[in-house]
């Protein structure tokens, strides 16, 4: 098996990656589920090499974020469910028939300014289309303001997203303060769950307590996930200055203490 620039080499790879005996026993093992995670994960490696403008990373990065669509094909294809081919298909069909300014003759050629117009009402088609092809069991038999929020999203946006949503019907506060008290009140909550020991409790009042950070994060219009990266990089940042710092004493991590590493934390927020 060599390497090659066409896309049926990759799929013979993932084919034999997961042929019964022969095949990788990781790659057999796993299912949809299993995989999903490592897609949203490859998903945000593209979105970090675009935010370094590394095109030799987004390159290797696109690639392994081409691999889960391929490794989700063949375990559809497996099941006699679709193949990769599919997939292009149904994409192609879905662009071609989004621009009918570019592909087609019917509607002439758009200003810029109504093609989003144009893709939002054939989306909202598609979307009709779908759920009309669900078996009945499938359609939900409540209408929900809520059901347009997108499950596939990352958390936080997802979080974002519902209570932007709510909001439009007057379910929100006023005031962030408001907001900041909810937050006191989930950190009682998860105090509570602390003394009880509940594992599974705790996890819940840490979802709350989160759900309610997100809202206050909208309501002082700021991103909280790009408020999170940004302290997620300050720590790093902060942690790097304490293996520095360590090294200057030819020490390590593990030869610190806690309160010697806290020290130094104290002082990267100083110095950085």
């Amino acid at each position: 098996m060599t390497p090659s620039r066409d896309i049926s080499r990759l799929i013979e790879i993932m084919a034999a990656l997961r042929t019964p005996v022969t095949g990788c026993p990781w790659d057999l093992e796993q299912d949809f589920a299993t995989i999903a995670p490592y897609t949203i994960e490859e998903a945000y490696e593209v979105v970090e090499a675009i935010s370094r403008g590394d095109l030799d990373d987004l390159r290797e990065e696109l690639g392994d974020l081409l691999l889960q669509v391929v490794f989700h094909a063949q375990m559809a294809s497996e099941q006699n469910a679709f193949a990769f081919g599919d997939v292009v298909e149904a994409i192609t069909r879905k662009m071609i028939r989004r621009h009918p300014h570019v592909f087609a003759d019917k509607d002439g050629n758009l200003a810029s300014s109504h093609v989003k117009e144009v893709w939002d009402r054939i989306k909202a088609e598609e979307k009709a289309e779908r759920a009309a092809r669900r078996p009945p069991e499938q359609v939900p038999t409540h209408k929900s303001l809520l059901s347009g929020v997108k499950a596939g999203q990352p958390a936080l946006t997802r979080a974002m997203e519902l209570q932007r949503k709510a909001s439009t019907v007057g379910f929100d506060w006023n005031d962030p303060r408001a907001v900041l008290q909810k937050i006191r009140e989930e950190a009682d909550e998860i105090e509570a769950a602390l003394d009880r020991n509940d594992k599974q409790e705790i996890a819940e009042e840490t979802g709350d307590l989160m759900f309610a950070l997100v809202n206050l994060a909208r309501h002082v219009d700021a991103d909280p996930e790009a408020a999170l990266r940004a302290t997620n990089a300050k720590f790093e940042r902060r942690f790097a200055y304490i293996e520095r710092a360590l090294e200057a004493q030819g020490r390590t991590l593990e030869q610190a203490s806690l309160a010697e590493m806290d020290a130094l934390w104290n002082a990267a927020k100083t110095a950085t």
